[in-house]
């Protein structure tokens, strides 16, 4: 690879979010100087990326790493890398479900995966969890096309539609639904439930911090104190959820829940974890929708309850709908989301020099 040609990328926006796609194959095998040379692409560290193809944004700052699948049940592995921004930090703790919505297009797109007539499924191995998800994906004529009707908040206009099924994620990190065995758990006093179905998060009532759980991005990253006291239970929620020290990491998640303002399930404010998001991650709000259903929870106290199995997560820019799967026993057994994509550019990037 020289990198003074040029490195082959799509970059695709999935869901609310927007990233860079890549073979495995286009980069450097080591960690290190791939990471290098992701944080050279992207423009990292600055805060506004001004050198780079990042937007300024951890929703804008985003990897997929694609290649032929290393198991039997998936066809193409996927590997996620939140690039920061203001940091020379890449990671690959968490997966990332918005820009998992893009990747059956991008397999298609790089020659991965064959297009079949009308929609190809794409079995997706997501290679931060170790779970396979399976992404419907519109293909008319044998290749894929964005044009659809599908709409999801925080993303104008209207697209194909990317169904997504997961089966297997709770305790995607954590090894456990509720990793700390408890449904809810008292931190710095407040009362938490530290749940993993895809995501591990840290959910809590918004009241609990004096807020109405309405309150802007804005107004939340201006609230000092407010993030402070949130970075505080994050911190001691890592240990208790087998994460350990989680000084330097991108999860847990932490999310606050009220009641539902415009007729879903559960109103949300989240942070990534130390920006408030300006949605909510296709995973956490499997984890959140989850939480929702367990008795005693945060968020079961301010939850309506679906009859259809349907979660409508509310967040600062519309919200997410998530299909939950229940076994005889009332247990979430499985979860679906809808998102969409888009194919921006296909091309070469051009790093940073060293």
């Amino acid at each position: 690879m020289v990198e003074e040609d040029g490195i082959p990328c799509l970059w695709m926006r999935g869901g609310t979010s927007k990233g860079a796609y890549f073979l495995a194959s286009d980069l450097p095998g080591e960690v290190a100087a791939r990471d290098d040379l992701l944080l050279r692409v992207m423009g990292s560290p600055d805060p506004r990326q001004v050198d780079g193809i990042g937007g300024g944004d951890p929703l804008m700052s985003k990897v997929a790493v694609l290649g032929p699948a290393t198991r039997g049940d998936a066809d193409v592995d996927y590997l996620f890398l939140q690039v920061f921004v203001e940091e020379a930090r890449v990671s690959d703790a968490q997966g990332c479900g918005n820009i998992l919505a893009a990747v059956g297009p991008a397999a298609i797109e790089r020659g991965l995966v064959a297009a079949r007539e009308g929609v190809t499924p794409v079995r997706i191995h997501m290679v931060n969890t170790g779970e396979v998800a399976v992404a419907e994906v519109s293909t008319p004529g044998g290749r894929v096309s964005y044009r659809g009707e599908a709409a999801i908040d925080g993303v104008p206009g209207r697209h194909a539609a990317v169904p997504l099924m997961f089966a297997g994620i709770a305790g995607s990190m954590c090894g456990a639904l509720l990793p700390s065995g408890s449904v809810v758990d008292r931190i710095e006093g407040v009362e938490c439930t530290l749940i993993d179905n895809g995501m591990p998060c840290v959910v809590m009532a918004a009241a609990d911090f004096g807020l109405r759980g309405d309150e802007s991005r804005a107004a939340l990253e201006a609230d000092a104190g407010l993030r402070a006291r949130v970075e505080a239970i994050r911190l001691q929620a890592g240990p208790r959820m087998g994460l350990g020290d989680v000084a330097a990491s991108s999860v847990p998640k932490m999310v606050l829940v009220s009641a539902p303002l415009a007729g879903g399930v559960v109103n949300t404010r989240s942070f990534i974890p130390h920006r408030a998001h300006a949605s909510i991650g296709v995973f956490a709000a499997v984890s959140v929708a989850t939480a929702c259903t367990l008795v005693g929870s945060p968020a079961a106290r301010v939850a309506v309850l679906p009859g259809d199995g349907r979660f409508v997560v509310e967040h600062p820019s519309g919200a997410a709908e998530v299909l939950l799967t229940f076994d005889a026993q009332g247990r979430v057994v499985g979860a679906g989301s809808l998102r969409t994509a888009r194919k921006l550019f296909d091309g070469r990037v051009f790093p940073v020099p060293r």
